[in-house]
């Protein structure tokens, strides 16, 4: 398998998962039971935020206790980050803003990135430099979906992962667009779940979120 259809499975994954629970971990301990949580629950991906000090151990547990999951790095703001998540076994990248530096390392690297847009010159950068499946954050902040509509009527040729006020409430809403390819959320592994241990009560909301998808695209 080339390199490009790694990138390209990756991202296709993303896609089939549909909600992309995104996680703080504090403490590397909980990240086994949080994978065992999300693959019991059906949604075997998870975004985890690279601004904790636990945030590389926990992907090194996930990605190695759960082969099957596509474990990623959020929040990434520097070339060491990329190279410190990959290492420790992230299969993606995301960062909040567009950074070409960032980008242009994924890209060398063959690592799939979705970097953070929020404007159509930010959104034509990224296509200039060979990214079609770009972050929208915060989004709902910056005009949600039909912000997203409106912008993608332009730049027909992109893919959008919502992030940022997405919940129970509103993700199908975002899923019935064809120009959404996944969306990120927090709402089933809020970190108030985590810290106490609540890992039943992920599992239980995460079978809802997976069942969101599926009636979204039914």
């Amino acid at each position: 398998m080339s390199n490009s259809q790694k990138v390209e499975n990756v991202l296709n994954g993303l896609g089939k998962t549909g909600i992309i629970p995104v996680v703080v971990l504090n403490n590397a301990g909980n990240a086994r039971p949080l994978g065992r949580a999300l693959m019991e629950g059906g949604l075997p991906a998870a975004e985890v935020t690279f601004r904790t000090d636990a945030a590389e151990e926990s992907i090194r547990i996930l990605s190695e206790e759960y082969p099957e999951m596509l474990v990623g790095a959020g929040t990434v703001l520097t070339v060491d980050q990329v190279d410190r998540a990959v290492g420790a076994g992230a299969k993606f990248i995301v960062s909040p803003g567009f950074d070409p530096e960032i980008v242009k390392y994924c890209l060398s690297k063959d690592i799939p990135v979705c970097p953070g847009t929020q404007t159509p010159s930010e959104m034509i950068a990224a296509m200039k430099l060979g990214i079609d499946h770009l972050k929208f954050f915060p989004a709902e902040q910056s005009g949600g979906l039909q912000m997203i509509k409106a912008v993608t009527a332009a730049l027909t040729g992109v893919k959008i992962m919502p992030t940022g006020g997405i919940n129970a409430d509103n993700a199908s809403d975002y899923l019935k667009s064809d120009k959404v390819f996944c969306v990120g959320g927090s709402w089933m592994v809020k970190s108030s779940f985590i810290n106490a241990g609540d890992f039943e009560t992920i599992r239980k909301k995460t079978e809802e979120a997976a069942a969101i998808v599926k009636m979204a695209r039914a």
